[in-house]
């Protein structure tokens, strides 16, 4: 695995812009990225397939998912004060929102800076510190003394999107990421590595490559990809909520540094078990660290996929995420080399009989 390669490619395609529905620079790096493994297709949703040069008619087609949006929000109005009000895009707290930096993407293609806002203590009465903290609170303020600033100068209008101001960093030393958007960015490189390892060799299945849009808000992009796919098996890559900060070690089931995460089982969910016991006997076997989850809430693409024409078995390697759905992830190098070998691992001993014994 080129280590370095992977590091630059998760750098780039998470810096990419590109809320839920406004994916195109995240199409843009992904096609980049993956120049020279197969052959691009996009369809009228934004979704990108990437066909595998090597596929060969009469095989059984193995999708690999990772959702190409990520959280962010949008603006609602615009005030005469030059205050700008917005929605939240997939699934925010409302206290990790104020005091950051955000880019507001204007009329002219040009992402503008600017700063979640909310009333200052000094103004606020004891009742209203005491209040819980709404969206409707906060604003976006990018320096305008009014609308009319906002809208000509700025060149800002209603429903822009808006994404953290936020650059991935890697820490060389102890082999971690910060940044935005590893929901799912990092299952896109991962997706993209997957392929890049397994370049060139002469499998018994077909791979193709979904990097579906629109997953924060309903996993909506999937829904299209397993229809114009039509796998016979699948793996969703994802970026998941690390739980090692916020459970008992006895709860923790997404930690940081060892491996991936196997789910079991999510509020849309439960994974295939006999494909998923022959991942995590196949980790067992070749030393692969995994995780396995048991989860009663959240959702991944494995939702609409594995419910796509007769079911389509599919297994969740996710890579685990300290505060996703925030400005900034933090991830570990270490867990997203480990995803990509396990996936590289089962594509290497996957053929039609294993599969139809799932």
């Amino acid at each position: 695995m080129n280590t370095q390669d992977l590091i630059q490619s998760i750098k780039r395609i998470s810096d990419a812009n590109g809320i839920s529905g406004f994916e195109d620079e995240v199409l843009h790096v992904i096609r980049a990225e993956g120049a020279g493994l197969g052959t691009f297709e996009e369809d009228r949703i934004r979704n990108l397939y990437l066909y595998r040069h090597e596929n060969k008619a009469g095989r059984p087609i193995v999708q690999l998912n990772a959702h190409t949006d990520e959280v962010g929000f949008m603006v609602k109005a615009i005030r005469p004060d030059g205050m700008i009000e917005f929605i939240t895009i997939g699934g925010w707290i409302p206290t990790n929102v104020p005091a950051h930096m955000v880019r507001i993407l204007n009329k002219d293609g040009v992402y503008v800076p600017a700063v979640v806002a909310s009333k200052p203590p000094h103004f606020m009465s004891e009742a209203e510190k005491k209040a819980p903290l709404e969206i409707t609170n906060l604003v976006l303020d990018v320096g305008a003394s009014s609308s009319e600033e906002v809208i000509k100068e700025y060149r800002i209008g209603i429903a822009a999107p808006v994404v953290p101001e936020v650059s991935c960093t890697f820490d060389e030393k102890h082999g971690l990421f910060i940044g935005k958007a590893f929901d799912c960015r990092i299952g896109c490189a991962s997706t993209l590595a997957t392929l890049k390892e397994l370049q060139g060799m002469d499998l018994k299945v077909n791979l193709v490559g979904d990097f579906s849009s629109q997953e924060e808000v309903g996993t909506r992009g999937s829904i299209v990809s397993a229809n114009t796919i039509k796998a016979d098996l699948a793996i969703v890559f994802e970026g998941c909520p690390a739980d090692d900060t916020v459970v008992p070690s006895y709860q923790a089931q997404t930690c940081l540094k060892k491996g991936p995460m196997l789910r079991h089982i999510d509020s849309r969910m439960i994974t295939n078990p006999r494909f998923q016991r022959y991942a995590l006997n196949l980790a067992q076997e070749l030393g692969i660290p995994v995780q396995e989850a048991v989860r009663s809430a959240g959702a991944t693409n494995g939702a609409p996929i594995h419910l796509a024409h007769d079911g389509i078995p599919a297994i969740v390697i996710g890579v685990p995420v300290r505060y996703a759905h925030t400005h900034y992830g933090i991830s570990a190098l270490f867990d997203v080399e480990q995803a990509v070998r396990l996936a590289k691992e089962i594509l290497l001993r996957m053929d039609s009989k294993t599969i139809r014994s799932f």
